[in-house]
């Protein structure tokens, strides 16, 4: 990894976290014979919405020392997000994961990162990106559940942010495939005292706080410590607290072809609207305008705005 900690202006956001092959076969998994390769992963999508927004951004993981990992690094670099702290591990490989796609729509994704090197991630790592100084980094459960390493990583990572001067953004992304729910939530609650922004799903807040409706969402959030939430109730929009109101924030999407990474970059344009001073109706605006360009395409962050096409998104 290269240290940014004299590397010129202070980046915007970094993603810590893992970035994987997808492939996303022409029909069912069980019959396919042709597919295609993307690259995906939480931060990496977070990261990938907010360069294209026009922020600077940068992904902080470790690849494999295969054809898997230089893909990983080439679309990085393609999607505007800088590489600068991604490390090639030698000893163990990269991340794939294969999207299963029937017919009548329904989705069910296979992982295969168990040992992967992004689960190597380590506190070293984790003092490279505080080094770096960003403004604010990102963080998703997900990456605290690929193992002892990782999840002592997150934990020097965002318990060591304030006194870096850096941000923390915290998406849980409790997801059963990376073990017990309720363990995973146990895991975060300590650390959102720590945490400037938390962005969770609604189906998510029964695990954190027991409960289920977005205002008593929100105020437990506060209460833990968080310094904002945002509430992402998937068809139904978002919320957020504007001057101490629960405020809804309808979706944008007219379109769904492919629900997966809507969430991400939803965060990525809220964090955007975030780090520029938009208040938080403004900034869950811009982050359902970007989550419903993803859910109108197949990959995780294909369907971001072209360069021509950011000024309008914006105003």
């Amino acid at each position: 990894m290269t240290d940014l900690a004299d590397g010129g202006p202070r980046l915007d956001v970094v993603g810590f976290g893992e970035a994987m092959v997808l492939v996303v076969p022409s029909g069912p998994l069980a019959a396919a014979t042709e597919a295609g390769l993307h690259v995906a992963g939480a931060e990496l999508n977070v990261c990938a919405a907010v360069a294209a927004l026009g922020a600077t951004s940068a992904l902080a993981t470790r690849v494999g020392a295969d054809p898997f990992g230089a893909r990983i690094i080439a679309d990085v670099a393609r999607l505007g997000v800088r590489t600068d702290l991604i490390d090639v591990d030698d000893r163990h490989p990269t991340g794939v994961f294969f999207k299963d796609v029937h017919p009548d729509g329904a989705r069910r994704v296979y992982y295969y990162r168990a040992g992967s090197a992004a689960a190597h991630l380590s506190e070293a790592d984790a003092d490279r990106v505080l080094a770096a100084r960003p403004r604010l980094v990102v963080v998703s459960g997900i990456t605290a559940a690929l193992g002892p390493a990782a999840e002592a990583a997150v934990t020097r990572l965002i318990t060591g942010a304030r006194d870096a001067g850096v941000r923390v953004a915290l998406d849980p992304n409790l997801r059963p495939a990376m073990g017990s729910v309720a363990v995973q939530a146990q895991r975060l609650l300590p650390l959102l005292r720590h945490v400037d922004v938390l962005l969770l799903g609604l189906d998510e807040a029964p695990w954190l706080f027991g409960a289920e409706d977005p205002a008593s969402v929100l105020a437990a959030a506060v209460e833990c410590g968080a310094g904002t939430a945002v509430v992402k109730a998937g068809a139904d929009g978002a919320y957020v607290l504007v001057e101490d109101a629960v405020t809804h924030v309808p979706t944008a999407a007219t379109v769904v072809v492919d629900p997966i990474g809507a969430g991400d970059a939803f965060a990525g344009g809220y964090l955007y609207g975030y780090l520029g001073g938009r208040d938080a109706y403004a900034s869950a605006r811009l982050g359902s305008a970007l989550a419903a360009r993803v859910m109108a395409t197949v990959g995780d962050n294909d369907g971001l705005p072209r360069p021509d096409e950011v000024a309008g998104l914006l105003a």
